[in-house]
């Protein structure tokens, strides 16, 4: 069996803006696999963070990949800006656009990895309707828009099913329906991704539930040592 690999992507917004560069420098050499760069409009939620050239300017500063989250309205509109600033995924929210379809066709198109995000209220049907079409999908264990917020554990349910949805119909990374010829634990399963109040606890209970790419900001930016908090949290899991 094809074991899931677990991936930290600790978000950088929790870290100092007046240092980004230093900070993703500092994400990479504590053993991060991937820098996840919250994008937020201050219309789809109330906050207002990076754009485009801040993105850019952590893409600079290291070699790590660059997960964006697009927590904006209008997303098609700003996917080559963000394709340019050296995106590996842009992931968009599927109440933010009525062109859900389009805008992770387009993102493909521009040679990046395709992530939808889900709101806590919003229904696990919608998740099955869109799987196919992604690279992964994020599911919110918070509401979008501010750090520290308390975990949802009620979203663990809507972890389990789509996990289980995946490996029932053979759904692998990319969106890959494994063909009848081809074992379909050869390839990696597909990526389920949360956000919001992931620690050592909740990390481990969203992983047995499903996840695989955990993302973490005020919990890691806290501890002491973050090359320590974040073998901690893979260790955890």
């Amino acid at each position: 069996m094809h074991k899931r690999p677990i991936r930290i992507e600790p978000s950088i917004l929790s870290g100092d803006f007046g240092r980004l560069a230093d900070e993703a420098k500092r994400l990479e050499d504590a053993g991060a696999d991937g820098i996840h760069i919250d994008i937020m409009d201050g219309h789809f939620v109330p906050n207002l963070t990076l754009g485009p050239r801040a993105a850019a300017a952590i893409n600079r500063a290291t070699n790590l990949f660059l997960d964006l989250h697009l927590m904006i309205y209008n997303p098609f509109d700003y996917i080559e800006k963000f394709v340019e600033s050296g995106a590996d995924r842009i992931t968009f929210h599927f109440e933010a656009t009525e062109d859900v379809d389009d805008t992770l066709a387009f993102i493909r198109r521009c040679g990046c990895k395709a992530g939808l995000a889900f709101r806590p209220e919003t229904s696990y049907a919608m998740i099955q309707k869109y799987l196919y079409q992604s690279d992964l999908i994020l599911i919110m264990t918070v509401s979008p828009g501010f750090g520290g917020q308390k975990f949802m554990p009620e979203m663990l349910e809507k972890i389990r099913l789509t996990r289980e949805y995946c490996d029932r119909n053979r759904i692998r990374q990319g969106g890959i329906i494994a063909k009848p010829e081809i074992k379909s634990d050869a390839l990696p399963p597909f990526d389920i991704q949360v956000d919001g109040g992931i620690n050592e606890e909740t990390g481990k209970q969203c992983v047995e539930a499903g996840a695989n790419v955990l993302v973490s900001g005020n919990y890691l930016f806290s501890q002491p040592n973050l090359k320590q908090a974040i073998h901690n949290l893979r260790s955890s899991v």
